[in-house]
């Protein structure tokens, strides 16, 4: 059975226990990286995937604390090797960004460097971007700084369904790409433009009509998890828990 496995939990200060938001998605054919950060190779390697596991990327917004780890992921598997082609999947104004800090590490001169293809996707809503043996994946835009796009995991043949808000302000969209969902992993960076409480993730999930909400992207800078608790079981009468490096979710 798939599975959805959290390579980290934390807003953009990362700390010694707690790495930036990133995640992986593992099933009987591959692993699809969510964003990318930090040394990626160290950190899959701690979870047990190699990087010719990898076949795409999704790319869900253009912050560092969300693809400052592509540049060294690419460089990494050219230098070990890879001939099989990479797909990074991702809103045209992060994939143009993309290109542009690859461009500054002068990819192209990279000798025998193995084929990448962007998919750029469109802004809209419960877009397909991809679909596998056992789950399709789904994104709609969500209100940040800079266009974002959240998803939505939906396991084949009447599976699970687990949805990723992304860092977003509370919005509607949202709201719709969760509908339904066995777990919501909500974003609980604080208010403020581009982000949301973790009483914000819990109205969120209440609409939605979520299972299950699990806070994630959370500040690691003086951060009260009996707080951040109680401010979404507030707004959220399901089950409510923080996220944690390398949790796993199976869909």
């Amino acid at each position: 059975m798939a599975k959805l496995l959290l390579l980290g939990p934390a807003n953009a200060v990362a700390d010694e226990e707690h790495e930036n938001t990133h995640m992986a998605i593992l099933g009987k054919d591959g692993v699809v990286l969510i964003d990318c950060v930090s040394s990626p190779k160290v950190r899959l390697a701690r979870a047990g995937i190699t990087l010719d596991d990898i076949g795409d990327l999704i790319v869900t917004h253009f912050h560092p604390d969300h693809v400052s780890g592509v540049p060294l992921l690419l460089m990494n598997m050219w230098l070990m090797g890879r001939r099989a082609p990479l797909r990074i999947y991702g809103l045209h104004a992060c994939l143009e960004r993309l290109e542009d800090m690859m461009g500054f590490y002068h990819w192209e001169r990279w000798p025998r460097f193995f084929p990448v293809a962007f998919h750029r996707l469109p802004e809209q809503e419960q877009v397909a971007v991809l679909e596998k043996a056992e789950y399709r994946i789904l994104a709609s835009p969500v209100r940040h700084l800079v266009p974002t796009i959240g998803l939505r995991l939906e396991g084949l043949a009447g599976s699970r369904v687990i949805t990723y808000s992304c860092d977003t302000e509370p919005t509607p969209s949202v709201v719709r790409l969760a509908a339904g969902a066995d777990v919501l992993l909500h974003e609980s960076s604080g208010g403020g433009v581009g982000h949301s409480t973790a009483a914000d993730a819990g109205e969120i999930a209440q609409q939605a009509e979520v299972g299950r909400l699990l806070l994630i992207h959370y500040p690691t800078i003086d951060r009260d998890d009996a707080e951040l608790l109680r401010q979404a079981r507030s707004t959220f009468r399901g089950e409510v828990e923080l996220a944690h490096d390398f949790q796993e979710l199976e869909f």
